[in-house]
């Protein structure tokens, strides 16, 4: 039980210090364009390195998750809403679930 306690303090000052030390330290506006870019990008790297696990590992089949992935990829590609996406990736899913995948 004591080295839970060890692990909990170490967890909380590394995620304190992760959050206060850039505002500490940086104190004027970043000029780097690789730096920018690299800030810019990485809450969509953060979702979609949490997302793509789940979508691939909430089916039956890891085929199915995959197809459907690729399904919403391309109907997003085209243009279509989120609804018309997610719509088309459960039919996707429930189909070869139920007629191919066993």
């Amino acid at each position: 039980m004591k080295n839970a306690y060890i692990y909990i303090a170490v967890m909380a000052s590394v995620s304190f210090l992760i959050r206060v030390l850039p505002l500490t330290l940086i104190r004027e506006k970043i000029k780097n364009t690789f730096i920018n870019s690299f800030l810019y990008y990485v809450p969509y790297v953060t979702l979609a390195v949490m997302t793509f696990p789940a979508i691939v590992h909430a089916t039956e089949s890891i085929y199915s998750g995959i197809a459907a992935m690729a399904v919403g990829i391309l109907v997003a590609w085209f243009g279509f809403d989120l609804f018309k996406t997610a719509v088309s990736c459960c039919a996707v899913v429930f189909i070869l679930e139920i007629f191919i995948v066993r």
